[in-house]
């Protein structure tokens, strides 16, 4: 199945100085993929640079079959990518409707859909963004970047600032748009068994350095593989 996402010998960073090295991994329609590891590690890097409100330094990142490098990405947007970053970048003066439309593409039907995912909004439809609680932020948050109908949908820190619970409640919508719609996912989590359960692969940097990748499944059975690259140690 051709990929989504091609991430290929990707160097990115700030101002020229790299912090994540030599990355390659890939996403494919309906795929799940989680990419772990501790902070600081290059995660957030990695999503800036594929939605391109980051240069590349060295490699090539692709989406949809076409380089991201030199492209607007409002442009990359309007080609299907969906990013919906741990700050949520919600308009808090807007109302929950207000914020629904502005990622509609065609109107009434893009929001019904969200809502059949975050059903919780409607009654919330006339509240301002910033009124809500962090959960309602993120539900929010993700259906608006459903609204644009994306084939492809990177998903940066979801759980930030949410009690366990509601996390538990939010990250299996993934799966099931990843099921539903044949979009592709591309995931970063701190709850990494919360992650792992919805996930088909997962890749892990440390370091700015992929230092493993799996199936969601195997490393699930054998954890000592992911505390061994998360502290650094030999995952033998």
């Amino acid at each position: 199945m051709a990929a989504l996402l091609e991430i290929e010998n990707f160097y990115g960073g700030y101002e020229g100085v790299a912090v994540v090295r030599d990355l390659t991994l890939s996403v494919t329609a309906g795929e799940v993929v989680a990419l772990l590891g501790p902070n600081g590690a290059g995660k957030t890097t990695t999503m800036l640079s594929t939605s391109g409100l980051l240069p590349i330094i060295k490699g090539d990142i692709r989406v949809f079959g076409e380089t991201v490098k030199k492209r607007a990405p409002h442009k990359i947007a309007r080609a299907g990518l969906a990013h919906v970053p741990e700050d949520r970048s919600l308009f808090f003066q807007l109302t929950v409707a207000e914020n629904l439309r502005l990622g509609a593409a065609k109107g009434s039907a893009d929001i019904a859909q969200a809502l059949h995912y975050f059903p919780a909004l409607e009654p919330l439809m006339g509240r301002k963004a910033g009124l809500l609680s962090g959960g309602e932020q993120q539900m929010l948050a993700m259906g608006r970047a459903l609204t644009t109908n994306p084939k492809l949908l990177i998903v940066d820190e979801m759980s930030l600032g949410l009690a366990p619970i509601i996390v538990e409640r939010l990250l299996p919508v993934l799966r099931t748009v990843a099921d539903k719609t044949g979009a592709g996912v591309l995931l970063i989590e701190q709850h990494v068994d919360l992650a792992l359960g919805i996930a088909d692969r997962a890749y892990v940097l440390s370091h700015g350095d992929l230092v493993l990748q799996d199936d969601a499944a195997h490393l699930r059975a054998n954890r000592h593989l992911l505390e061994a690259s998360y502290l650094g140690g030999s995952s033998e």
